[in-house]
């Protein structure tokens, strides 16, 4: 088996992801001295990265794309772009849970601040590998490399989050409303994951009509969904009318991480910025469909 070596800005750009997320997740492990959930994320989100990026360094080492079963044009800038999203994840919640306010030894100290820097500098080669790889006007590449195929990856990143907020606690049973609300994002999520892995599994030609309309109706279909749900998601969270809270609770103060009224606002934000990202979604997707024809 031949291995193939190109060194180019590419390559060079996963090495660098590679070695700066390995750094994180083992400098974390050895000394920093993580707690459960909120340590054991940012650790999972540099290993995952770590491992996935290693994994398309080797198939392409060894030319092996064309014996994955998987659309090589699609699946290493997916993965990229949500390791992306993962290590800046981390890179949030890391300084957050374990570098603010932080007690105890200097040399623990010190292992997270190292933990955080490469963290930052994961995240920084990622996006760049992201940027490289993208698709170039007048380019052949695979959907996933043009902008609605990266905001497909970010819509359901973000409905993730949003999924952690709403369901600890449950956040959607008082009303009928945001019972909505979680319909509207349960079903955008899975035909946004539905469309990412026809792309990657290279499925898109089994569908009965024609891909490219399909996405644009769908991508109108979740504006109009998200449009609904924000402007519903804060009246029913918020307005004292329908049993919300306007004002921050004092207690959540007190507390050391986010309480339930944080939560609700923490959705209400994310539920805007899907919204944001599925409009852009719509124009992009629009514009491809003129394109093609």
């Amino acid at each position: 088996m031949a291995i193939v070596l190109h060194f180019n800005p590419l390559l060079w750009t996963r090495l660098a992801a590679l070695a700066f997320s390995c750094v994180a997740f083992s400098v974390a492990v050895h000394g920093a001295r993580t707690i459960p959930i909120s340590g054991d994320w940012c650790i999972f989100c540099w290993a995952f990265s770590f491992a996935g990026t290693l994994l398309v360094i080797l198939v392409e080492l060894f030319g092996l794309q064309m014996k994955v079963p998987v659309s090589w044009k699609n699946f290493p800038i997916t993965f990229a772009c949500y390791a992306a999203l993962l290590c800046l994840s981390a890179s949030i919640i890391f300084p957050l849970y374990f570098l603010k306010h932080s007690t105890g030894p200097s040399t623990i100290r010190d292992y997270r601040i190292v933990v955080a820097v490469f963290s930052c500098l994961a995240t920084i080669a990622y996006i760049s590998e992201v940027s490289i790889s993208k698709a170039r006007p007048g380019e052949v590449v695979g959907y996933m490399a043009t902008g609605p195929g990266l905001l497909k990856v970010c819509e359901t990143f973000v409905a993730c989050i949003i999924f952690v907020f709403v369901t600890d606690p449950v956040l959607y049973d008082r009303h009928d409303a945001p019972k909505y609300c979680m319909a509207v994002y349960c079903i955008c999520f899975i035909l946004s994951a539905a469309i990412i892995l026809l792309c990657i599994g290279e499925c898109t030609g089994c569908l009965p009509f024609p891909f490219p309309r399909f996405l644009s109706a769908y991508a109108m279909l979740a504006v109009v969904l998200y449009l609904s749900a924000t402007i519903i998601w804060p009246i029913f969270n918020f307005d004292p009318r329908h049993g919300g809270n306007r004002d921050r609770p004092y207690s959540c103060s007190t507390e050391s991480g986010l309480c339930s009224w944080d939560k609700r606002m923490a959705v209400a934000l994310l539920t805007a910025v899907n919204f944001i990202l599925y409009l852009a979604d719509l124009i992009y997707s629009t514009r491809l469909v003129f394109v093609n024809a």
